[in-house]
């Protein structure tokens, strides 16, 4: 196993202690919930960049890397819903972009097509994680930054699809 696989991996396997620590009766829980976030989104930059340092990039990690990205994301959103601190309708949002950029990232792929990351993408991870991170500590203008994530989310989604439209057919 390469460094990056085993962080991606360790990405996915907090994010169960991530959630024990914020939903259970967890002294100073939702603190020790952010530093453990905070660290498996940590993880998500490392992972890309260990894999492309050390010549290291695999299938494994190509596919993984996005769903360990999403699976942490999602349930932070979820449990943040679940705790009355975000509304439904913003994580829906959020993950419903997630689930059509992948699902058009698939389609085109299937043409030999391959969408990179595009620094929109890159801005919404970034203002996701912060808006969450936020979030959980209630910090002040916690809702601010929530909103600038939904956009960025929303305006990477098109973003996204504006540069798929010559591969959609």
């Amino acid at each position: 196993m390469n460094l990056a696989t085993a962080l991606t991996l360790t990405r996915i396997f907090l994010v169960p202690v991530f959630l024990t620590l914020l939903l259970e009766n967890v002294p100073h829980g939702a603190y020790w919930a952010t530093v453990v976030f905070i660290l498996a989104a940590i993880t998500d930059g490392l992972d890309g960049y260990a894999a492309r340092a050390r010549k290291e990039v695999t299938k494994f990690g190509q596919l993984m890397d996005p769903i360990a990205d999403k699976l942490l994301v999602s349930s932070a959103l979820i449990a943040l819903v679940e705790l009355g601190r975000v509304s439904a309708w913003t994580t829906v949002v959020i993950m419903g972009r997630e689930f059509a950029v992948s699902g058009l990232r698939l389609l085109v792929l299937s043409d030999g097509v391959v969408i990179p990351a595009s620094q929109w993408g890159k801005l919404k991870t970034v203002s996701q994680i912060v808006a969450i991170a936020a979030t959980l500590i209630q910090m002040p203008g916690a809702q601010i930054l929530m909103l600038f994530a939904l956009i960025m989310t929303v305006g990477s989604g098109v973003d996204y699809f504006l540069k798929a439209q010559r591969y959609l057919h």
